[in-house]
């Protein structure tokens, strides 16, 4: 059986929640010490959507490949469905609402800088989340359920009886 494409999608969106967590963070420790107040709600909600993306990514990961008999349900299909949907949103709403306070400012020097990358690092993880969903949905709808990689496959070919059993198996 082939690899899915899912999971190096799923290391992409871990590895963008990082990198962004990691930007902003900074922005926030510098917002903080030059300003001395607590940086803006547009960084701030920018540090939360990556931290929620990893918890995310826990559950659509760790679920299907140690606990797959528990998404036999369609509730609970739709639910791991919603929670990239939810995920999606985040980070469209936080990329916006970045570029948008970025915008309307004079800013420059290194910490202008790293907020514009976050900006961009943050509009591609929205796009991988909403490729994802897209597919999640598109497979939803057809009845087949999430795609969860290779143990799905192997679920399929149990109920439907298409299994072989070999001597010494």
């Amino acid at each position: 059986m082939a690899v899915s494409w899912i999971y190096p999608v799923r290391g992409v969106q871990a590895v963008l929640a990082i990198a962004v967590l990691g930007l902003m963070g900074y922005v926030s420790s510098w917002w903080a010490t030059h300003w001395r107040q607590s940086s803006p709600s547009e960084v701030n909600f920018l540090i939360f959507a990556p931290s929620w993306t990893i918890l995310t990514l826990v559950l659509l990961v760790a679920l299907p490949l140690k606990f797959s008999h528990l998404l036999s349900s369609k509730a609970a299909q739709w639910g791991l469905l919603g929670l990239e949907l939810l995920t999606m949103l985040y980070w469209f709403g936080g990329f916006v609402a970045l570029a948008v306070f970025l915008s309307d400012r004079i800013c420059f020097g290194t910490v202008c800088d790293v907020a514009r990358a976050s900006t961009v690092i943050s509009a591609l993880s929205w796009v991988a989340w909403a490729v994802t969903f897209v597919f999640g949905a598109i497979r939803m709808v057809k009845g087949g359920g999430m795609s969860f990689g290779r143990r799905q496959g192997v679920a399929k070919e149990v109920e439907s009886g298409k299994v072989e059993m070999h001597q010494g198996v």
